[in-house]
């Protein structure tokens, strides 16, 4: 494209340009999807309908998997059309849709993913107040501030990257709208931008490690002074899920965004990529009912009372 033309549309490039592996890449993401919706959708559900989910933990899981749902959704069903109709064209603006949704609903999981670890710190650390510190008021107020923070620090974001002019070249080497790919499409002076992104990214992803770290060291010594091993055992089991939650997000971040420019390689950060836009919420739903004897306990209940209807119409 001529340097001086604006780009009023981008072409993402994808995963791949192999024609063999569109097929197979389409029908793999596809059942990934279908259990992302299924497995999300499935245990807000459960939380709904089951009344003894009804606690602030349950409240929390509720809204990772609504988050979860919510940035899959920004970017996966774009990927398949992609591979299915070859259509690889994305308009300025709905590039920006994307970006700001997906960035809204990440970021939200990133404070989400900290509130819950101070929920495990009162549960554990403090039991005999749990109800008077997790208080309706207390996990609702960290709900909305999560939600706040993610979609502000995505508008932010959103607008501080689509003001650049875009006139390099129409083709983002990725297969979503993310920052680093677009910033290299820019020809504007970029420095302000990538200094936002780093100083707003690098506050959010410290603040929420160093909150959970340290809850977590509470926790622990908490554990270690318990003298009953029922107890422990206990404890572990209501903060094992959260912990592989938790591993999987921000092992993801700091691989993808925390290793050396020089042995970052764009076909290593579209693998990373396709792990936390597309695996990472499929899996927390199978983490949560997997580990919770309540979850499981709820979908039995749940299941018996599909069983129950079906014997009573037929």
């Amino acid at each position: 494209m001529d340097n001086n033309t604006e780009v009023t549309k981008f072409i993402l490039a994808g995963l791949t340009d192999d024609p063999d592996l569109r097929i197979p890449l389409f029908i793999l993401f596809l059942l990934i999807y279908l259990s992302t919706v299924l497995g999300n959708l499935g245990m807000i559900g459960l939380i709904l309908l089951d009344s003894h989910l009804h606690t602030p933990m349950y409240f929390f899981l509720s809204h990772l998997s609504l988050v979860d749902l919510g940035y899959s959704s920004a970017v996966t069903p774009k990927v398949m059309a992609g591979l299915l109709s070859r259509d690889k064209i994305i308009s300025h603006n709905a590039c920006a849709t994307q970006f700001f949704f997906f960035g809204g609903f990440f970021i939200t999981e990133n404070f989400l993913l900290c509130s819950m670890a101070y929920d495990r710190y009162a549960a554990v650390c403090k039991p005999l107040h749990y109800t008077t510190t997790m208080t309706t008021n207390t996990w609702a107020g960290l709900t909305i501030g999560s939600y706040v923070c993610g979609f502000l620090n995505s508008s932010i974001h959103t607008g501080n990257i689509f003001r650049l002019s875009f006139c390099k070249s129409n083709v983002i080497d990725h297969f979503f709208c993310d920052a680093p790919p677009l910033l290299a499409l820019s020809c504007s002076d970029t420095y302000v931008c990538e200094m936002v992104i780093f100083l707003l990214g690098g506050f959010n992803v410290l603040f929420s490690i160093v909150v959970i770290s340290i809850t977590y060291l509470f926790i622990f010594i908490t554990i270690l002074r318990m003298s009953s091993s029922q107890g422990c055992q206990k404890a572990f089991s209501t903060c094992a899920s959260h912990l592989t939650a938790v591993s999987n997000f921000y092992g993801t971040i700091i691989f993808m965004y925390l290793q050396p420019s020089s042995s970052h390689s764009m076909g290593t950060g579209k693998m990373a990529s396709v792990f936390y836009t597309m695996i990472i919420p499929m899996l927390n739903p199978l983490v949560y009912s997997l580990r919770n004897k309540e979850v499981k306990g709820a979908f039995q209940k749940a299941v018996g009372k599909v069983k129950s209807s079906i014997r009573f119409l037929f």
